[in-house]
């Protein structure tokens, strides 16, 4: 029989993975991955348990496994094979044994743990009337350790703030580019305020969709926003802008990926009412961008004076350019720029 894990006091204040994520494991693969050396368990990104096959460990493209015995082993074949029963119980021990309770974050796919870890879930999907319900015999679990990479966003605000204005920005990235870990830094700073720009703390209000930028558990944001920020966790963009607009009087709104019509509505009605945004979206460049029918119409209007293209080219976190859309240059006084070595372990795995 399965043993649920035990809350085993800290090895070191910096290890996320074995402080929070392993105490929520169950045996035996909380034990195999309690023992995980430091090397490899302050950089992780992703574990992952699949029912009948070996645990996975995920930093950046470098996947390692840990065998029955809990040696580290790069011949992932080789690791400890996942049960059922152990994803099951860990399911379990995460919901604090209250599945249903949690209904709505099944309905969407995942949940959000203490210190702002995400579980992704796979397994079968329930539809009721062409609508997702819930998810039962989950198979699958994604754990995403978060780890926040403070003042990244430094070099890039300078550029984004005008006559101690914030100009309304749009960020443009590929996956696993820093895209997240770059618009959660700047909420932070607009939020405390940046006296050397002259930039008072602002309201910021948030649209956490899919819970990444704030990591909220019951609620409260996990990761730091600044004291100025509030926050509407899984709450669609387009309703939550405008929930946002007419109960918070916030200076600036942040949202994740823009992805439907009513989400540039949406914005829309937020910077015609003297609102500055800052939001993301998927895409190779300015050009990809503009292929996408809803965004190129946005893009057109002038809602946005400032585009951020971020890419990999000098690994995660940099910044291509930095453009001015009023009149049309780009702003970075470099070729690019690179944000800081810290973000690469911090980039989502998706959308990042």
């Amino acid at each position: 029989m399965i043993k649920k894990a035990v809350n085993w006091p800290a090895v070191n204040g910096n290890d996320r993975f074995c402080c929070e994520i392993v105490p929520l494991l169950a045996q035996p693969a909380a034990s195999l991955l309690r023992n995980l050396p430091s090397e490899y368990s302050t950089i992780l990104e992703e574990l992952r348990l699949r029912s009948g096959s070996p645990i996975l460990l995920r930093s950046g493209q470098k996947e390692i496994s840990v065998s029955p015995d809990g040696q580290v082993t790069l011949d992932t074949s080789k690791g400890f094979s996942v049960t059922p029963e152990i994803v099951r119980t860990s399911l379990e021990i995460m919901t604090r044994s209250s599945i249903y309770a949690w209904e709505e974050e099944l309905r969407n796919g995942f949940l959000t743990l203490p210190g702002g870890h995400r579980v992704g879930l796979a397994g079968r999907v329930v539809v009721e009337a062409g609508k997702v319900k819930t998810m039962r015999y989950v198979s699958s679990l994604n754990v995403r350790i978060s780890r926040e990479v403070k003042d990244v966003a430094q070099k890039v605000v300078p550029y984004l703030i005008t006559n101690r204005t914030l100009q309304s920005t749009l960020i443009i990235s590929p996956p696993q580019a820093g895209k997240t870990t770059l618009l959660r830094d700047i909420v932070r700073l607009l939020s405390n305020g940046i006296p050397e720009l002259g930039l008072p703390g602002q309201n910021v209000g948030v649209v956490d969709e899919r819970s990444e930028l704030a990591g909220c558990w019951e609620g409260i944001p996990q990761n730091d926003l600044g004291p100025r920020t509030d926050v509407l966790d899984c709450c669609p963009k387009s309703q939550g802008m405008i929930m946002l607009l007419r109960a918070m009087a916030p200076q600036v709104i942040v949202t994740d990926e823009l992805g439907k019509p009513e989400d540039i509505s949406a914005l829309e009605e937020a910077v015609n009412g003297g609102v500055s945004v800052i939001t993301t979206v998927h895409g190779q460049d300015e050009e990809d961008a503009m292929r996408k029918p809803f965004l190129k119409q946005l893009l057109q209007t002038g809602v946005f004076r400032r585009i951020v293209v971020l890419s990999r080219s000098l690994g995660v976190g940099t910044v291509e350019r930095i453009i001015d859309t009023a009149q049309g240059k780009n702003l970075l006084p470099v070729s690019r720029m690179k944000l800081g070595s810290n973000i690469e372990i911090s980039a989502s795995r998706r959308g990042n």
